[in-house]
Formats: C-alpha cells, sequence, structure tokens
C-alpha cells in the first residue's frame, strides 16, 4: 500500500524514534540532565493558564498526545497541589469539545488537602467548568466509593497519579484506580524517575531509592501476570508499559509509567 505524506512522515518519525530511544549515549545524557535539572527543581518552574503545574513541559507534551488520541470523556487525577494539572486536562478537554469531540468530558482531582488559596483559584478559573474535586486520601474506601460514583457512566477514562509517592501508596492506587482505566486507555503513574535519581536529589521525603512510584509499577505489573488481581467485572486485567512514548519523550518523570490497558 502507498503511503500518502502525512503516513510517510509519521513512519519515520516512528523510526527515529526506536533509534533516539535505542541510543545508549542520548539515553546516557538525558539521564545526567534529569539528575542535574531536578536539582534546580525544574519541574517546578513552569505554569499552565496562570497556575504552577509541577510538571515537565515534555510530559505535557506527551498527556496531550494521548488525550488527542483517546479523547476520554473522564480524566481522574490523584494529586492537584496548586491546580495547574487539572487545569491543563480540562483545558485540553476544552480544546477536543471545540474540535468535535465530547462537550460534556471532565477533570475529577483527588487531594488530601486542598489548601483554601488553591481551592479558590482552581474555582475562579474559567476551566473550573470542566473540573470535580475531593479532599481526602487517595486510597481511602470513603474517598474511593465517591470516586466510583462520579465515573459510573463514562466510556474513556483516563487516569494520572500524582500524590504520595511511596511504593506502598501508590501499588494501592494502581490496585484501586487502574480497573477504572478503559480499553485502550491508559494509566499515568508520575515520577517513577525518583528510582533512576541520585538519593543526594532534592529534600528527604517519605520515599527514595526502592520505594517509589516505579518499584509499585514493577510489583503491580508482576501481580497482574500472575493472574492475582481482577477487574471490576472479575475478568483479568491487562496492561502494557509504552516503551514508545518513553522513547519519543525521553526527558520525562514517568519512564516505565506510561501503562496502556489492552
Amino acid at each position: 500500500m502507498i503511503m500518502d505524506d502525512h503516513q510517510a512522515f509519521k513512519s519515520e518519525c516512528e523510526q527515529e524514534i526506536n533509534r533516539q530511544g535505542s541510543d545508549p549515549e542520548l539515553r546516557d545524557l538525558t539521564s545526567k540532565w534529569l539528575a542535574k535539572a531536578a536539582a534546580f527543581k525544574y519541574s517546578y518552574h513552569f505554569e499552565w493558564l496562570g497556575r504552577p503545574i509541577i510538571q515537565h513541559p515534555q510530559d505535557m507534551v506527551g498527556v496531550q498526545q494521548l488525550l488527542w488520541n483517546i479523547q476520554p470523556d473522564l480524566v481522574i487525577e490523584t494529586g492537584i497541589a496548586r491546580g495547574g494539572s487539572i487545569i491543563f486536562y480540562a483545558s485540553m478537554l476544552e480544546l477536543i469539545a471545540a474540535c468535535g469531540g465530547n462537550p460534556d468530558a471532565k477533570v475529577l482531582g483527588i487531594d488530601i488537602d486542598i489548601r483554601q488559596h488553591n481551592l479558590d483559584a482552581i474555582r475562579a478559573h474559567p476551566m473550573s467548568k470542566r473540573i470535580e474535586m475531593i479532599q481526602g486520601s487517595s486510597v481511602s474506601a470513603e474517598t474511593f466509593s465517591q470516586v466510583k460514583k462520579l465515573a459510573q457512566g463514562h466510556k474513556r477514562i483516563l487516569v494520572c497519579l500524582d500524590s504520595n509517592h511511596t511504593h506502598d501508596h501508590v501499588l494501592e492506587e494502581l490496585k484501586l484506580y487502574a480497573p477504572l482505566v478503559s480499553p485502550g486507555s491508559y494509566c499515568v503513574v508520575f515520577d517513577t524517575i525518583v528510582e533512576d535519581l541520585p538519593e543526594d536529589v532534592g529534600p528527604p521525603r517519605p520515599w527514595g531509592k526502592s520505594n517509589n512510584p516505579k518499584t509499585a509499577v514493577f510489583e503491580y505489573m508482576k501481580q497482574l501476570e500472575s493472574g492475582a488481581l481482577r477487574g471490576a467485572d472479575d475478568q483479568p486485567l491487562a496492561f502494557e508499559i509504552d516503551r514508545q512514548l518513553e522513547d519519543q519523550l525521553l526527558i520525562t518523570v514517568a519512564p516505565s509509567g506510561f501503562l496502556r490497558r489492552k
């Protein structure tokens, strides 16, 4: 079959992505850059539509691609912080709606402590019309029962996990929230990079080497492969790590964290 110009361009990009992802020198330089940038709190220095987003711009471009391709009617994010990320998701859903997508798509943000000044700023933002928030621990039974109720009736759900980064917390979040992800959509686990950074980067935290989102992802995938975990319909769950997106971005805080539901 003869490819048109766009298909040929996409095919060329895929080959280049595969080459850059498998280039050891480029991956080493990227790792060194990420470690150096983390020492300056690089991800804290960006805003989205006026609110601090506390993410790498590269990851947001990657998530934008996912949102366009999946066109979810619900995005669930654990960890709100200053609100930039849920405003980002809401604004992307607004753009998708303007391009013919679901006009009623929503973002649900969950945080154990939504500080009043952040809550006020999010509610005052024009994108708040697409945002709902729950204050509470993302892994508590009470919070998750509210999430399940709000998720009912939604056909395409994408989940982003970005709250407490300890192994046990993220593993519990994966067990609760990954089954909500629609087939073909993603559970994005942020800050898996913690496992790959030097231990002296950043202030002391409850998480670190061998106790972080990446170790939780690997344990979750192991339990999935063993058949120990089931979906809401009591059917086996199947996720795969999207290495293509990771190779495309290179600069990402979510290595091994883009989980696509089969």
